[in-house]
């Protein structure tokens, strides 16, 4: 057992740490103003995350000087849409990853990875974009940037076409930003900064180092695993008696959890307009109602009625008062790899970091698993019971390995039985008309899927899943000719909808995952 001594030095050392980083940029609402707010209100744009994506053709206080003026002398003449247009580069709206003579799904993920690969950025760069120091891949469409849980799935496939280079390289620009920052943001943009994203990058080193045959390679990357994760740990100093939270991190009995969150309570900049209508239709004070639904970004499930307190209205949104199943897996994962790191050239250490994934293993494992129903689900702390939600999240005890082998029955039995359709697992049970529920189905949900039943022996209905999801990936492509963000896996000849823009083709973690799985499909042959 580690002593509380050994603890408050890796807390203390958490909070020095921190408090180290580089100062952030600030995001567009900060740098434009009434600008900003004006644009986002007027409806120029259909898509809300465009002018935040824009590169300003000035210096942005030349710009706002400018803005005053046309403002002061009336507002007869002044067009909002034509002083953007002049003052800004605004980012494409096109197809930007049109790929011709692809004769089948596969040909064209081969295909998709120069069309979605990004030089390093120049260092200097204007507008809100952070600037990565190496190549990477965007997912495509309106995601014109890295995303941080979208890239392990990303890797999948670029593990399978050999390109373990490309992901060294992008192993390499999400160290870059936990040294610079802190932490890994949902995107490389500056309104992104307040949040994360599911942390995956210790299993990204894991994926590397097995593509690459490079076992000694995660102690390369030890000091980024474990700065990021004291940014999931830190105010854990703070936490004194059982239920009390600071921002990702709470306190239950003896284990230190963790739930998403945002540090900034105000409208996504990507996102404005949508969040004001959302938080004018709760019940409950602006700030809370933003801070749940940045929190639910973070998550990388936005939106979801796992989050919905009435598990059905966005105005109900409650993502902070939940510790996710998902999200708590990962981190035991990453205790665990911190603890094997550091098991012989620091045994203190390492004892901290194994009783800390003990005491988050049995949390796990006892609160967030209902013996009724024999399923995982997410807790709220704040209540003391579980959500009773059923969603894809319950795979991850089975994804990550710390699920006990006799509660693979009951998990296979719910497969079955509500979540497996024609087209591969539906993301939940409820059509909220949110897009991370039912009809869906998403990428990285079946890879956590298959590889959790996988890895309990369930072969059979892993390779069902792979089957169904991988033939859904092929009928799309036969029809339209494109790799889709998420499908429709109740009724396929339709596809998925809901959310907050409409369905993006490219698509990142769609090629990745289908890569993987038909590999697993051919080795299962």
């Amino acid at each position: 057992m580690f002593t509380v001594k050994a603890l408050r030095l890796l807390l203390v050392s958490a909070v020095f740490t921190l408090r180290l980083q580089a100062a952030a940029p600030p995001p567009p609402d900060e740098v434009y103003g009434r600008l900003f707010e004006e644009v986002q209100l007027s409806g120029i744009f259909k898509d809300s995350k465009a002018f935040p994506d824009a590169v300003p053709g000035k210096a942005p206080r030349e710009i706002l000087a400018d803005y005053r003026a046309a403002l002061s002398s009336g507002p007869a003449g002044f067009s909002l849409s034509r002083f953007v247009s002049e003052n800004f580069v605004l980012p494409s709206t096109g197809p930007s990853v049109a790929v011709s003579s692809a004769a089948s799904a596969a040909e064209r993920v081969h295909a998709l990875w120069a069309v979605l690969e990004r030089p390093a950025d120049a260092p200097a760069q204007a507008g809100s974009l952070l600037p990565l120091p190496k190549p990477y891949i965007v997912p495509g469409g309106r995601f014109r940037e890295i995303y941080y849980w979208d890239s392990y799935f990303t890797m999948l496939g670029l593990a399978r076409d050999g390109k373990t280079g490309l992901m060294r390289d992008m192993a390499d620009n999400f160290a870059y930003l936990i040294d610079t920052y802190g932490h890994v943001p949902n995107g490389n943009r500056s309104y992104y900064l307040s949040r994360s994203q599911p942390p995956y990058f210790t299993l990204m080193v894991k994926l590397l180092a097995k593509a690459g045959g490079e076992p000694g390679l995660l102690h390369a990357y030890l000091p980024g695993i474990e700065k990021e994760y004291l940014f999931w740990m830190d105010g854990a100093d703070k936490l004194e008696h059982d239920g009390d939270a600071a921002r990702r991190v709470l306190k239950l009995g003896p284990a230190l959890l963790n739930r998403y969150w945002d540090d900034n309570p105000a409208p996504r900049q990507e996102a404005y307009a949508e969040d004001l209508a959302a938080a004018g239709a709760a019940s409950r004070p602006a700030a809370e109602v933003y801070r749940d639904i940045r929190a639910a970004a973070e998550s990388g499930m936005d939106f979801s009625g796992r989050w919905f307190a009435d598990g059905r209205t966005l105005a109900s949104i409650e993502t902070v008062s939940i510790a996710p199943v998902d999200l708590n897996c990962l981190l035991y994962d990453t205790e665990m790899t911190l603890f094997e790191l550091y098991k012989a050239s620091d045994p203190v250490k390492a004892r901290v970091f194994k009783g800390r994934a003990e005491n988050r293993k049995n949390a796990i494992n006892g609160l967030m698993y209902d013996p009724e129903k024999r399923v995982y689900e997410d807790y709220y702390f704040k209540k003391g019971a579980r959500t009773g939600r059923l969603t894809l999240a319950a795979l991850y005890p089975f994804f990550l390995k710390l699920a006990p082998a006799d509660r693979v029955p009951g998990t296979v039995k719910t497969i079955r039985e509500d979540l497996l359709k024609a087209g591969g697992v539906v993301t939940s049970l409820t059509a909220t008309g949110q897009q991370w529920d039912s009809p869906n189905g998403w990428p990285p949900l079946q890879w956590v899927t298959v590889t959790g039943l996988e890895n309990y022996g369930q072969h059979e209905l892993a390779v069902e899943i792979a089957g169904r999801w991988t033939g859904l990936n092929e009928k799309v492509f036969a029809r339209t000719g494109k790799m889709m963000e998420k499908y429709n896996v109740i009724d396929t000849a339709l596809e998925a909808g809901g959310g907050e823009y409409p369905g993006q083709d490219g698509f990142g973690w769609t090629n990745g995952v289908y890569l993987a799985l038909k590999a697993f499909l051919d080795e299962k042959k």
